[in-house]
């Protein structure tokens, strides 16, 4: 898997990103999570990757259940498996990022991605040990410093949410340090949209002139604006971005046509 700091922008046409989120993979394969076979919902959101022309994959989270190397290295072969594609992964906090960097034999994953016109920003919410996001105080150095040093339209990622999303069990994870990160990005008019995994949830709201943006998982999806742990019916899925040369873009989600997955919807937590 090629993880690259910069991507050819294509001519005649917008860039198309995808993203895709919280995986879950457990250590070895067909290993569940609520009854739901990991590895096989990622199989089926892989063949819409396969069937959808893209440029680049960024996964934002939650890659393993347990931070196990074994699900790095087999997550990275499913996805060649599919469609080779240039790729960028953050931890989420299911994730050990000491085992992601070494399963990568083609050097760590950047922070930074530049895609012709546009900038892709890369953050890391993860704390050890601990659900909740948050960042340090040189990451949100790190952010303000980029977006200061360049002119370009970006997209910031990152694992958690920097904003409540309606469901009070997970909202308890919010980043810590929102007011901060929301300050700078507020500031600055070439941020475009923020992306986020960890919902389990698609979600799209506007905060001034940024989208706010969540994306469903591959696995199982959690209900929306639930204030206790519920699980929806809604399918795996993934988001998609087009990204246009005059600092535009388009998004969308796409999910997996339905099917009978042996979920456990009665659980009340994982």
């Amino acid at each position: 898997m090629d993880f690259p700091d910069h991507i050819a922008f294509p001519k005649g046409r917008p860039l198309r990103l995808l993203q895709i989120t919280d995986c879950h993979l457990g250590e070895y394969p067909g290993e569940e999570l609520l009854g739901l076979n990991t590895d096989l919902s990622l199989h089926d959101v892989l063949k819409l990757v396969a069937t959808e022309p893209a440029d680049m994959i960024i996964n934002t989270g939650d890659v393993s259940s347990h931070g196990h190397v074994g699900s790095y290295a087999r997550y990275q072969q499913l996805v060649d498996s599919y469609i080779k594609l240039p790729h960028a992964w953050i931890p989420g906090n299911h994730d050990l990022p000491s085992a992601m960097d070494a399963s990568v034999a083609s050097g760590v994953s950047p922070k930074i991605i530049d895609a012709g016109p546009w900038q892709l920003i890369l953050l890391n919410s993860y704390v050890p040990g601990h659900e909740y996001g948050d960042f340090t105080q040189a990451e949100l150095d790190f952010l303000a410093q980029t977006l200061a040093a360049s002119d370009k339209p970006a997209l910031v990622f990152l694992h958690h949410q920097p904003q409540a999303v309606g469901s009070a069990w997970i909202d308890q994870y919010t980043v810590k340090s929102h007011q901060a990160f929301l300050a700078l990005v507020d500031a600055s008019p070439r941020v475009k949209a923020v992306i986020w995994g960890h919902v389990h949830q698609a979600y799209d709201k506007k905060r001034g002139h940024i989208r706010m943006l969540a994306s469903p998982s591959t696995c199982i999806q959690f209900l929306p604006n639930s204030d206790d742990f519920a699980l929806d019916r809604a399918m795996p899925g993934l988001r998609w971005f087009e990204l246009h040369a005059d600092g535009s873009f388009k998004t969308g989600v796409k999910r997996i046509e339905h099917k009978e997955y042996p979920i456990d919807f009665n659980s009340t937590g994982y």
